[in-house]
């Protein structure tokens, strides 16, 4: 029996692709090691950036959504 295809998480890129001294992007919150990896991590890996990322932007300061990650496949 073929197993179902496994649902992806959107890349959280805005578009504003600018990493900051730190190797944090500006506009995402990822690290540029996060970005590079984010389409060879596991579904598991890439809610984890997500994670680390909600984190980074709240200790920023800056306006995040409080919206659940967007899945779709």
């Amino acid at each position: 029996m073929a197993r179902p295809p496994q649902l992806q998480v959107r890349s959280p890129c805005v578009g504003i692709c600018a990493l900051d001294d730190n190797d944090i992007c500006i506009g995402c919150q990822r690290s540029g090691s996060e970005i590079s990896r984010w389409g060879q991590m596991s579904t598991e890996e890439q809610m984890e950036v997500l994670k680390r990322s909600r984190q980074r932007a709240a200790e920023q300061g800056l306006l995040m959504s409080s919206a659940p990650p967007r899945i779709g496949r």
